[in-house]
């Protein structure tokens, strides 16, 4: 946006990339509370802005789209009612069972403790994976194995949720390799660009916690290694039907789809839509956008986009975070870290703050418990779009990261995690 507008911001802490992009437009930023839709659309107000985009989880179930459209601001994302195809997991469920019953896994509903033992007795030996119904940014969701012991610990995580007032969805665990789509449409056209695969675990060999995502990558073709080009066909018809049934009901949806599917030996399975871009998987997109993103936000808002309006280039992109020592595990202090930004784009990286304050030059300090900092490149091959990215990378003291993303023997490792699945299908 920056690049081809005055871009205005309003934020909750005063990311550096942001606030330095608004500036160097000529527009500025203003922080606050970005879920208070009146404070937001107020904003947007005294600015004159000519189209908004909001595009974080959050703030489109808070209706902070609504505020704006209601005002007569051009926006794109999703209304409240939109958006609940990701705050409400059990609606999100109840419409695939409808459209696209294939690719849903068996699963649950639990609204009250009373409900788990018949619940779990449903699913016998089977590993099953425990969901919380509502908003969790990527790190509510435990699966036997790698978070949960046996039935009798998800079990108990269950019943932790449903303590704190939250609906949980009991699904059987799926065996296959995971993949994203960022569908970015107006309500009616849907775009595809090339499926992502994202790190969602905290330590190399997908140890530890889940957390938001620790890397992600996308090919120079739009299949990941793992996937056919029938698993991707089937996972856009999906997310068709769904923007589709979303506008039948008059849930008004534009913007981008980030859906979640696994490849598996008996076709797509779904694992969550999410009502925008997602994280870090959009860096990976719009690495390789080479149009006018504000052009493309104005055929979106008039509802007239079409798949020229988003030229990709044909090239593997990689991105990969780094966090503070703490980050998934607990809540920790703030870390103070370097990082020459200059430095680290003329090596052939883009430079991405997340979580994370300015504290001098060069200087920088984390903010609260999420991810710091993000490294991007795209290359002709992803490979030397790792290298790239490892060696500035390097650069950067006290932050870890995770030494695998972009790994092509961990790629082919769920290769054969998938062809495992079909044999054992056959």
């Amino acid at each position: 946006m920056a690049e081809h507008s005055e871009l205005h911001a309003f934020l909750g802490h005063e990311n550096p990339t942001i606030v330095g992009r608004a500036a160097a437009s000529g527009g500025g930023h203003a922080l606050g509370d970005v879920c208070d839709a009146d404070a937001v659309a107020a904003f947007a107000r005294s600015r004159e802005i000519d189209i908004a985009m909001v595009s974080s989880d959050e703030p489109l179930a808070a209706g902070v789209v609504d505020a704006l459209l209601a005002q007569g601001t051009k926006a794109v994302g999703p209304t409240r009612a939109g958006a609940e195809i990701e705050w409400n997991k059990v609606f999100a469920r109840s419409m695939l069972d409808q459209l696209a019953p294939d690719s849903v896994p068996r699963l649950r509903v639990v609204n009250a403790e009373q409900e788990l033992g018949a619940a779990f007795e449903h699913f016998g030996e089977t590993p099953v994976a425990v969901k919380p119904a509502g908003l969790t940014g990527g790190k509510g969701v435990r699966v036997m194995g790698p978070h949960l012991a046996d039935h009798a610990a998800a079990a108990e995580y269950a019943r932790s949720l449903l303590a704190r007032g939250e609906a949980v969805l009991v699904e059987e665990r799926i065996t296959g390799a995971e993949f994203t789509i960022q569908a970015i449409s107006d309500g009616t056209t849907v775009v595809f660009p090339s499926s992502t695969y994202d790190y969602p675990y905290r330590y190399d060999g997908d140890e530890g916690p889940g957390t938001g995502g620790m890397g992600s990558l996308s090919m120079p073709q739009r299949t990941l290694p793992f996937m056919s080009e029938a698993h991707y066909r089937r996972a856009c018809e999906i997310i068709e039907l769904v923007i589709e049934r979303l506008g039948a009901e008059g849930r008004h949806f534009s913007g981008v789809m980030n859906s979640g599917f696994f490849a598996t030996a008996e076709g797509v399975k779904v694992i969550e839509f999410n009502a925008r871009f997602g994280d870090p998987e959009c860096m990976n997109i719009m690495s390789l956008f080479q149009g006018s993103w504000t052009e493309v936000m104005q055929e979106i808002s008039a509802g007239r986009l079409t798949p020229e309006a988003v030229p990709l280039s044909s090239e593997a992109s990689l991105v990969l975070y780094l966090v503070s020592p703490d980050y998934a595990l607990r809540k920790g202090p703030p870390y103070e870290f370097t990082l020459d930004p200059a430095r680290i784009e003329a090596e052939g990286c883009h430079v991405f703050f997340s979580s994370a304050v300015a504290s001098g030059e060069n200087r920088y300090r984390t903010v609260g418990t999420s991810r710091a900092v993000a490294f991007a490149s795209t290359a002709p091959s992803l490979e030397q779009a790792r290298e790239r990215v490892a060696r500035c990378a390097e650069t950067v003291p006290v932050l870890e990261w995770r030494r695998e993303v972009g790994d092509e023997r961990y790629l082919q490792g769920l290769r054969r995690l998938v062809e495992t699945c079909e044999h054992s299908a056959l």
